[in-house]
């Protein structure tokens, strides 16, 4: 585990966006469009407010996993290094998003992938 990371800094962020993802997801509803620039609302039910809806669904779902293997980390002492080369996060990407498991330079590779 990183000395020179806030630890508990990083855990109240991950547990305070986890409590908000799962009392968000208790109430996942069609979004509310309203009126679009140049054109009328678009109808609650219609298949694109419900892809919408499916969509945003799946990305909470997704960040709180990511969530979840991020303190599964910080107990396991493993919290701010790379899931693939071991190599410190550094501490300015995981202030952007606490629940990333990768270090900018395996994410950079992969991106080339």
């Amino acid at each position: 585990m990183s000395d020179s990371i806030d630890l508990e800094y990083f855990k109240k962020s991950l547990e305070q966006r986890l409590k908000e993802l799962t009392d968000g997801h208790k109430e996942i509803r069609p979004l509310d469009t309203g009126p679009v620039a140049r054109g009328p609302a678009i109808p609650h039910g219609c298949h694109a407010t419900q892809a919408i809806t499916q969509a945003a669904a799946r990305l909470a779902a997704m960040e709180e996993q990511r969530i979840r293997t991020a303190l599964k980390r910080m107990d396991a002492g493993d919290y701010g290094y790379c899931i693939h080369c071991d190599e410190a996060i550094a501490e300015g990407r995981l202030r952007v998003d606490p629940s990333i498991l990768t270090c900018i330079a395996c994410a950079r590779n992969a991106d080339k992938r």
